[in-house]
């Protein structure tokens, strides 16, 4: 076993939202990251991103329950989706549409999530951001950028459309786990190895509810991938009791962030 650099990584978070489907794989919703990013550059991701300063002072404002840390992160997924795609997950009460996108509009301002919410009258439903993994990617270079990053699951939310934000992505779709990885298999999407990993995990279970049971079942471990020498060949692995179908590929085909 070969352990790549292992540094801090900055702390973020990231949601797989689920939109459910009759008879029919659920889709999720990927976006398209600007090829102007520093990080995972044109790569097909989930809505997520660093968890701010404001999502720690959200936390430490109301009760949740929770280590202060994943209170945190939960925040942050919820205050990213809304800046990227403009879908209110994780709201609780009379929650619209046009109040999605004033609570956006107000983000893009500078204004807190916090500050938002208690003018729009809503509060936060931090149980309905359910955790289905943890990725701490390690070092290949001294450039490249480290997130210790949150993986969670939530129900896609109902009456609202999801739109780009112009800035840190181009493109919105939704799509099958399966579709997504035929997508890249073709040639049509770039995934870095994290995201293959987690949507072929995705594309074993067919309803929410599955998915839900599925992350329940397995713990929350940090996935911290190590190379490996297998048959002559250098690979990049990840434990194999977390879940994931797929715990090695060889490490000249990974995409790295």
């Amino acid at each position: 076993m070969d352990d790549i650099g292992q540094e801090a990584g900055r702390p973020a978070a990231t949601v797989v939202i689920v939109r459910e489907r009759l008879d029919r794989p659920p889709e999720f919703l990927m976006m398209e990251r600007a090829s102007t990013m520093a990080f995972a550059a044109g790569a097909l991701v989930f809505p997520g991103g660093a968890v701010d300063p404001s999502d720690h002072a959200l936390a430490a404002r109301i009760d949740h329950g929770l280590d202060a840390d994943e209170a945190a992160a939960r925040i942050a997924a919820i205050r990213e989706t809304i800046e990227e795609s403009g879908l209110g997950i994780g709201l609780a009460g009379l929650v619209d549409a046009a109040m999605v996108a004033a609570i956006r509009a107000g983000l893009d301002e500078g204004r807190t999530l916090g500050d938002l919410m208690e003018a729009h009258g809503v509060a936060l439903a931090l149980d309905r951001i359910i955790p289905f993994a943890r990725w701490h990617p390690a070092v290949w270079d001294k450039v490249r950028r480290v997130y210790d990053t949150r993986f969670y699951l939530t129900r896609a939310p109902d009456g609202q459309a999801a739109s780009v934000d112009t800035t840190e992505n181009v493109h919105l779709f939704w799509s099958s786990a399966i579709a997504t990885l035929a997508r890249c298999d073709a040639g049509e999407g770039k995934i870095i190895f994290p995201t293959r990993r987690n949507l072929e995990r995705l594309a074993r279970h067919v309803s929410y509810a599955e998915l839900v049971a599925h992350a329940a079942a397995h713990p929350v471990e940090t996935i911290r991938p190590w190379k490996e020498e297998r048959d002559g060949e250098t690979h990049l692995c990840i434990p194999a009791h977390l879940g994931y179908p797929v715990t090695s590929e060889p490490f000249e085909r990974v995409r790295r962030g």
